[in-house]
Parts: structure tokens; C-alpha cells; sequence
């Protein structure tokens, strides 16, 4: 008798498990719905060079985009575009944090923009 309720629950918890296989999201699907979208702006450098001093971002990466703590961020566009930079803005990578709840997504998408076009 215990037999059966052994392999009755074996065969329930190998169904169970076969079918959160097939419904539970990838790694990539996962990612794909985290990943943040970047509004609609128009591009303003003066304002993008505001945005920078007032995040402090020339703390790590210098008044020049030049490096120091951080990367050098002056021919960034070249690395990424406007889409990665702002994700990398947003969500913070290595030893960067992020900046979702200290600037508007508006300004991260001006900051992202503007240093796209560093080639």
C-alpha cells in the first residue's frame, strides 16, 4: 500500500514539475519585462549637462566625462545607444547605482541621448 501512495506522489510532484517547465517565463522573457522603456524627449544638451552636475555623475566619472572612480564617459555612444544608456542609468550596473528614484525618467532619457551621440 505505501507502494502505491509513493509512486502516487512521485508521479504528482514529476507532473507538477513538467508542467511549471512549459508555463513559468525564461531568463530572457524575465529580463525583457524589467527592462525599462525610455519616454519620448527631445534631446536638450544644456539640460542634459544640468542633469549630470546635479546627479553628481561628475563625482565618478569626472567634469570632463574624462573617468576617475567610473568609466570614461566621452565616447560612450560609440559602446551603447540611447536604449542601453538608459537602462544602465536607470537600473545601476557594477558599482553604478541607479538613478530611477533620484532623476525623471524624462531626464535619464536626455542624459542617455546626449551621450549616445559621444562617438
Amino acid at each position: 500500500m505505501q507502494k502505491w501512495i509513493m509512486s502516487g506522489l512521485f508521479f504528482a510532484a514529476c507532473a507538477f514539475a513538467v508542467i511549471l517547465m512549459f508555463t513559468l517565463p525564461g531568463k530572457a522573457e524575465v529580463a525583457e519585462e524589467n527592462k525599462p522603456t525610455m519616454p519620448e524627449v527631445q534631446m536638450d544638451a544644456a539640460s542634459a549637462e544640468a542633469t549630470v552636475k546635479k546627479a553628481n555623475c561628475i563625482t565618478c566619472h569626472g567634469d570632463q566625462l574624462q573617468g576617475g572612480v567610473g568609466p570614461s564617459l566621452q565616447q560612450e555612444g560609440g559602446k551603447h545607444d540611447a536604449g542601453e544608456i538608459f537602462t544602465i542609468v536607470t537600473k545601476g550596473r557594477g558599482q553604478m547605482p541607479s538613478f530611477k528614484d533620484k532623476l525623471a525618467p524624462e531626464e535619464i532619457a536626455n542624459v542617455a541621448m546626449w551621450l549616445s551621440e559621444k562617438k
